[in-house]
C-alpha cells in the first residue's frame, strides 16, 4: 500500500520555513540579550566612575579647606555645603554638623566607597548614598552622594530592553509564522497539481510567479521534467503504435500462411516454410534492432575506440554503395579534403552513414545523382530525389518512423533514429536540409 503525505496536513508551525525562524530567532534574541549586557555593563561601569570622580573631587577640596580655614570657618563651609552636589557630615566636639545628622558605622576611607540608606520626611523616604570617610585635620568627615536615581535608571534601562528583546522575538516569530504559511500555501498548490498528475493529466504545470524565487526555479525546472515526460509518453504511443502497425501484416501473414501448411502439397512446403521465416526474421530484426538502439542509447554497448579517418571511411563508404546506385543507373560521387582522425567506433560509424547512402539511393528515382563531401569534420550526404518535408525532418529520428505510408520500401523504421543515436555517442551532429530539389545531410564531428 502507498502513502501519500499530503501538504494539507502540515501546519504551519511543523514546517521547515518556522524551524528555520525559530532558530533565527533564537540567534537573534542572543544576539540582541549580549548587547543589552554590554550596554548594562558599560553603563554601570560608567556611572561608578562618575561617582568616584565626584567623591575623589570633594575628597580634594575639604582636605584643602582644612588646611586653609579654622575649625569654625570649616564648619561653616560644611553646612553651607549644597546637599544636590554632595552630602556632607562632619562630627564637631558636640553635635553633628552638615546634611546629615549620624555617621554610619564601618564606613571606609575614600576612594573605598560604601552604600547606605537613609530616611527623609520627603514623598521618597528612602533615599541609597554612597560615600566615604576623608581625613582632614578637623578629623573624619563623610562625603557621599545619592546613587539611588541611578538604580531607578538602571531598573528603567531594564525594563526597555526586557520589552524590546520581547517584541522583537515575537515579532520575528509573527513573520516566521506568516511566512510559513505563506510557503504552506504555495507547497498546497504544488501539491494539489501533483496529484492531478499523477491522476494522468500530464498537460498540467506548476504555476512560476513574477518573483523568480527558488520555488520558482523549482516549479519551471519540474515543468522542463514534465514537459520530458510528456513527449517521452508520446513517443512511447507513437512507438506502439507504429510497432503494431508494421508488425501486425507480417504476423498475420505467418498465422495465415502456418494455417495453410497443412493444405499444401509436398513439393510446396519449402518454399512455403522460406516465405514464413522471411517474414519471422522481419520480425525479429525489427526487435533486434530496437534493443541495439537501446543499448546504444543508453550507453550499454560499449564502443570499440580507435583513431578513425573520415576521408577513409568516406573512400570505404563510396566503395561500397557505387555498385548499389550502379544497379540503381544512379550517379554517386565523392569529394574528399582535409583528413581528420576522430576517436571513435569504426563499425558503428560506417553502419551510420551507410544507412544515410543507402537512404539516398532508395528513396532516390533512377538517374539520381547522390554525392558524399568530406570537409575536414563535416561531411554531406546530397541526393537531388524527393526530399522531406519541413515538418517531418525531426519527426524521422523518432523510432519506428516511416514516412512511407505504403510501406512499399521494406525496412523496420530504425534506420536514421540509429543513425542518430550513434553520431551522438560520437558527440557528432545531424542535421537535414532541403537541396532544392532533394535532400542534404549535414553531418559535424566536434
Amino acid at each position: 500500500m502507498r502513502v501519500i503525505a499530503s501538504a494539507k496536513a502540515i501546519k504551519p508551525y511543523q514546517s521547515s520555513a518556522w524551524r528555520i525562524t525559530l532558530i533565527f530567532s533564537t540567534l537573534v534574541t542572543i544576539l540582541i540579550v549580549m548587547l543589552v549586557l554590554s550596554l548594562y555593563r558599560q553603563l554601570v561601569i560608567e556611572q561608578q566612575n562618575q561617582v568616584d570622580k565626584h567623591l575623589a573631587a570633594e575628597m580634594q577640596r575639604y582636605q584643602q579647606l582644612a588646611l586653609t580655614v579654622n575649625r569654625r570657618s570649616f564648619a561653616a563651609q560644611i553646612r553651607a555645603a549644597d546637599p544636590k552636589t554632595a552630602l556632607i557630615a562632619w562630627r564637631n566636639s558636640v553635635d553633628m554638623v552638615g546634611a546629615l545628622t549620624f555617621l554610619p558605622e564601618n564606613m571606609p576611607q575614600l576612594p573605598e566607597t560604601k552604600d547606605f540608606p537613609i530616611f527623609t520626611g520627603g514623598p521618597d523616604k528612602l533615599h541609597i548614598l554612597t560615600g566615604g570617610l576623608v581625613i582632614t585635620r578637623y578629623g573624619p568627615v563623610l562625603i557621599a552622594t545619592r546613587t539611588d536615581h541611578l538604580a531607578t535608571l538602571i531598573e528603567k534601562f531594564i525594563n526597555a530592553a526586557f520589552w524590546a528583546v520581547a517584541f522583537t522575538l515575537g515579532l520575528t516569530l509573527a513573520l516566521g509564522y506568516i511566512f510559513s504559511k505563506a510557503i504552506l500555501r504555495r507547497l498546497v498548490e504544488y501539491n494539489r497539481l501533483s496529484e492531478q498528475i499523477e491522476a494522468g493529466h500530464y498537460e498540467t504545470r506548476l504555476p512560476v510567479s513574477d518573483s523568480q524565487d527558488e520555488f520558482d526555479m523549482l516549479a519551471r525546472q519540474f515543468n522542463l521534467v514534465l514537459d520530458t515526460l510528456e513527449q517521452n509518453l508520446r513517443a512511447v504511443r507513437g512507438v506502439t503504435d507504429n510497432i503494431a502497425h508494421d508488425l501486425r501484416t507480417p504476423l498475420s501473414h505467418l498465422r495465415i500462411g502456418i494455417e495453410q501448411l497443412a493444405d499444401k502439397p509436398t513439393n510446396e512446403l519449402a518454399d512455403a516454410s522460406a516465405e514464413l521465416l522471411e517474414e519471422l526474421d522481419h520480425c525479429l530484426g525489427t526487435f533486434d534492432a530496437m534493443l541495439s538502439l537501446t543499448r546504444i542509447e543508453e550507453g550499454q554497448q560499449t564502443l570499440d575506440l580507435q583513431p578513425v579517418s573520415l576521408q577513409q571511411i568516406c573512400q570505404d563508404l563510396f566503395e561500397m554503395a557505387e555498385v548499389i546506385a550502379e544497379s540503381r543507373d544512379q550517379v554517386l560521387d565523392i569529394s574528399l579534403e582535409n583528413d581528420v582522425q576522430i576517436n571513435g567506433d569504426k563499425y558503428l560509424l560506417f553502419q551510420a552513414l551507410f544507412n544515410l547512402v543507402d537512404n539516398a539511393i532508395k528513396y532516390s528515382p533512377v538517374g539520381a545523382s547522390i554525392c558524399i563531401k568530406q570537409r575536414g569534420k563535416h561531411i554531406q550526404i546530397s541526393d537531388n530525389g524527393p526530399g522531406i518535408v519541413d515538418e517531418d525532418k525531426e519527426r524521422v529520428f523518432d523510432r519506428l518512423v516511416r514516412l512511407d505510408p505504403s510501406r512499399h520500401y521494406k525496412g523496420t523504421g530504425l534506420g536514421l533514429s540509429m543513425v542518430k543515436a550513434i553520431l551522438s555517442r560520437h558527440k557528432a551532429t545531424i542535421s537535414l536540409h532541403d537541396n532544392n530539389p532533394g535532400l542534404l545531410v549535414n553531418i559535424h564531428f566536434k
